[in-house]
């Protein structure tokens, strides 16, 4: 494959990438943002296969078939049975509002291209112009995480953080050893299981996820 053509593949993906992440910023819908994260992690595997391919990264291979894996079918999978056995609301409540949102969102961006400017004009990689989606897709999934008053989509905020860090050790370094990253996916797998636990308990004693109403009740003690 061509260098050129290869750059251009990712960056179009690295595009769509950043796209699902301002779509899980403003979607209020639980269903809309488990399928946007879905595809988020789709765009990450097919873009980490190419880079792969490009670099001669054979292990980035694996790196991709985890991402399909655990990303895309397994994680989606188990939050959409949590949201079910919890029977959450479909719409949840934001702290600010989307446009303002959208605004912080898109300054984010902007930032991230400016902070690591420097870095893609030193850089010779094939992956140097995705650096700074990553680090916005960071940014977002963080932003996300603050703007939210469920505990669910704090933690679909938090994903989705992992996803750009994962997305800026692609773009910076073409991929984390083999071993750190079965490492982080096992790490991630074991944490969504216990955050699914624990949030049946919390669910159970308060019969509610919003933080707001459980800071309430914790004043109010």
């Amino acid at each position: 494959m061509n260098l050129t053509i290869a750059a251009n593949i990712n960056s179009f993906l690295a595009a769509l990438v950043l796209l699902t992440a301002f779509g899980m910023l403003v979607q209020r819908r639980m269903y809309g943002l488990i399928h946007l994260f879905a595809w988020q992690g789709l765009f990450l595997s097919v873009s980490t296969a190419i880079v792969g391919f490009v670099a001669g990264k054979h292990h980035l291979y694996i790196s991709s078939l985890l991402t399909l894996s655990l990303k895309v079918v397994l994680l989606p999978y188990i939050l959409h049975v949590l949201i079910y056995r919890l029977r959450i609301q479909k719409e949840v409540d934001t702290v600010v509002n989307v446009p303002l949102t959208m605004l912080i969102g898109i300054a984010l961006v902007i930032f991230s291209y400016h902070l690591t400017a420097p870095v893609r004009e030193l850089s010779t990689l094939v992956t140097r112009s995705t650096l700074a989606v990553a680090l916005a897709t960071v940014m977002i999934g963080l932003l996300m995480m603050i703007t939210r008053r469920h505990a669910v989509t704090q933690i679909i905020g938090f994903l989705a953080m992992e996803n750009g860090l994962f997305f800026a050790a692609t773009s910076a370094t073409y991929g984390m050893p083999l071993v750190v990253e079965l490492g982080v996916a096992l790490d991630i797998l074991i944490a969504a299981f216990i955050f699914g636990i624990f949030f049946f308990h919390i669910h159970t004693t308060f019969d509610s996820l919003d933080v707001e109403k459980m800071a309430r009740l914790k004043e109010s003690d």
